[in-house]
């Protein structure tokens, strides 16, 4: 049904002359890529106004239009659905009689949306289509609340879990003029407020917390399993005092308040240490928190347990106990990187062997292993850290992060010299780590004699067992994905409460793991191209990005939708 009723709108987009065939073609292609509504990006795009939007959806559905400026909505009518439901899925309520609730949407498309309105508000559902635009300002309008509301919203939605703050040094010394200040963050409710939004975060599984100032209110977000999620925020109010409680538990200058700080606390909560890195940062509605969450609890350092295909985890597995060389863990921020490399590390542990890592900052704390912070701004840097790392008589080195052609010149020497070298390069697949190499300036004898195994990754979200459905799989499908005919179904996301109603619920691996066999280093001695390196790994057996998730959708674990998002597809 919702497949038909795309079809219809498409057919107006055309037929009405809003948008050429190709301009539609190119929208839909995008649409695929990003997984983002078509009519979000239509108007991202600039091929369709707003107005002109509602005009298609109302002719394509059938369903009238509806200028939320020039009518009056009831307060009692609108409280029926509350404001956090309001924003996630841009609806208000508009009128009532009876049994049946009239609600205008922006995307009356969303059935999932409907279908939860119906369960929530108990009514019977006549859907009415608004603009963007208008529909922002009607819920600003009709859901503007006193601070007080708004601060007992939030502390009514989280539970606070009681934590301790541990290994909080002596703030600095501060000016008479934030005497006052520190007055006001070290007393309730900002304590309380703050406390909350951690321990939230740490009940959700957050590996992210986003604290953004906005012009008339504050923003609060959490990433869980990789994606951005809002949640209800404390009051606009409290901006200065939440981000100055923060900047205190960080050891931070509460009365800076133009230039970036970086810092990072430990909380105790339940008996179990949690690790907080910070970083703030001036915009023009005020200062900008992020806290990467590091929460040992929810980590599984077992390289078994990653999420890895048996072919590529046998070829980790078997190289990383090579006595010398360099592995390589490429792909983008939050790809899950670091957590291989100690999962690596843990697998090779041994009381025989010298262990020593330099990071920015030390993530988790491994038993045995000599971990080191780097300080560049007092020029301790990765370079300066693995010189210092050779005088130390050490079997197996890891850095953090290769940033620049001094420490990877360093490392490959590292390598040629008798040790084991871990570290991570930031490439999108494990053929662009070469290339990337020697656009750096390094020779490629120099890759090809020390360089064992380079391993691309991602994270990809799994698939909630609670909800998940079934669906046949079509020839457009098979053709695209090169699915063969033994396979008949896939999973798509469906939502329930017990995923957050997304569909989805953790995340695993995925890999593609280029050995660097005799036949790829001559490929790299000639100084090929990524595509000619990536091609003749494939020959001998390597498994790609996007192979490696559809194997993975295709045994119910993660969706189509989830793959395309996160890798390209193979030439």
């Amino acid at each position: 049904m919702v497949q038909s009723v795309i079809e219809k709108m498409l057919e107006v987009l055309t037929r009405s002359n809003f948008l050429t065939k190709e301009q539609l073609d190119e929208a839909i292609e995008t649409q695929h890529k990003t997984g983002r509504r078509l009519s979000e990006v239509l108007t991202t795009m600039g091929y369709i106004s707003q107005k002109d939007l509602v005009i298609v959806f109302s002719q394509s559905l059938r369903i009238p239009p509806i200028n939320l400026a020039k009518i009056k909505i009831d307060p009692e009518v609108a409280k029926i659905v509350s404001r956090l439901t309001a924003e996630k899925y841009q609806v208000i309520p508009v009128s009532r009689i009876g049994k049946v609730l009239t609600i205008a949407m922006v995307d009356p498309l969303n059935i999932l949306a409907i279908d939860e309105l119906k369960v929530l508000t108990n009514y019977e559902l006549k859907v009415v289509v608004a603009g963007e635009a208008e529909m922002k300002a009607a819920i600003d309008n009709y859901y503007s609340v006193s601070t007080n509301e708004q601060l007992r919203g939030f502390i009514d939605n989280v539970k606070d879990m009681g934590l301790e703050i541990i290994e909080e040094k002596e703030a600095p010394e501060v000016s008479v003029n934030t005497q006052q200040l520190l007055r006001d963050i070290e007393g309730a409710p900002v304590v309380k407020v703050t406390n909350m939004i951690l321990t939230d975060a740490i009940k959700k599984q957050a590996s992210d917390i986003l604290i953004e100032p906005q012009e008339k209110k504050l923003r609060l977000r959490y990433r869980l399993d990789g994606i951005l999620q809002e949640f209800p925020p404390p009051p606009k109010s409290m901006q200065e005092a939440i981000v100055s409680r923060i900047k205190v538990m960080s050891v931070l200058n509460i009365a800076e308040h133009r230039l970036p700080q970086d810092g990072r606390f430990k909380i105790k909560i339940h008996d179990r240490e949690v690790d907080f890195r910070v970083s703030i940062m001036p915009t023009s509605h005020g200062e900008k928190v992020a806290l990467r969450v590091l929460d040992k609890a929810v980590v599984v350092l077992d390289i078994d347990k990653m999420g890895f295909e048996a072919e590529p985890l046998k070829n980790i597995k078997e190289i990383s106990l090579e006595p010398h060389g360099m592995i390589l863990v490429c792909g983008p921020t939050g790809s899950g990187k670091s957590t291989t490399l100690y999962s690596i590390l843990k697998y090779v542990d041994d009381p025989e062997k010298n262990i020593c890592t330099a990071e920015d900052p030390v993530e988790y704390q491994l038993a045995g292993v000599n971990q080191v912070n780097v300080h560049p701004e007092v020029g301790f840097t990765f370079a300066l850290a693995l010189r210092s790392f050779l005088r130390q008589d050490p079997d197996v080195i890891m850095v953090g992060e290769i940033r620049d052609v001094e420490t990877l010149d360093i490392g490959i020497k590292a390598a040629l010299t008798g040790h084991l070298v871990l570290s991570t390069l930031h490439t999108t697949e494990a053929a662009g780590a070469v290339t990337r190499m020697v656009n750096m300036g390094i020779e490629p004898f120099l890759i090809t004699s020390s360089c064992l195994l380079i391993c691309a990754q991602r994270l990809i979200r799994k698939l909630c067992p609670f909800c998940k459905n079934a669906y046949a799989i079509t020839a457009e499908i098979r053709e695209k994905f090169r699915i063969t005919g033994e396979f008949k179904e896939l999973y798509r996301a469906k939502g329930c409460p017990k995923c957050e109603n997304t569909g989805y619920r953790g995340r695993i691996g995925l890999c593609e793991v280029l050995v660097l066999t005799p036949a790829v280093r001559d490929l790299i001695m000639q100084r090929a191209q990524e595509n000619e390196l990536k091609a003749l790994a494939r020959k001998e057996g390597m498994s790609t990005l996007r192979e490696n998730g559809v194997t993975k959708a295709l045994k119910g674990i993660t969706t189509l939708e989830e793959i395309t998002r996160l890798t390209v597809a193979d030439s």
